[in-house]
């Protein structure tokens, strides 16, 4: 039996700092009506990413654990 790989997360950002903001309008800036309640999210130094529970964007912190570019 086969597995199918996961569904890669519709956006992926590198950041730099472990807390950051979504709002799900790409920059933070944009008018929140677009997107979706802002939230903070924390990033886990031993996962090195997050996803947010709203547009499924994944934040990367760069060169975290789970930074390969």
């Amino acid at each position: 039996m086969t597995h199918a790989a996961p569904a890669p997360a519709p956006e992926t950002l590198r950041v730099q700092k472990t807390r950051i903001a979504c709002d799900g309008t790409g920059d933070g800036l944009a008018n929140a009506a677009l997107g979706h309640p802002r939230v903070w999210l924390e990033i886990d130094p031993d996962e090195g990413y997050v996803d947010c529970g709203y547009c499924d964007r994944r934040f990367i912190l760069a060169g975290g654990i789970a930074d390969t570019a």
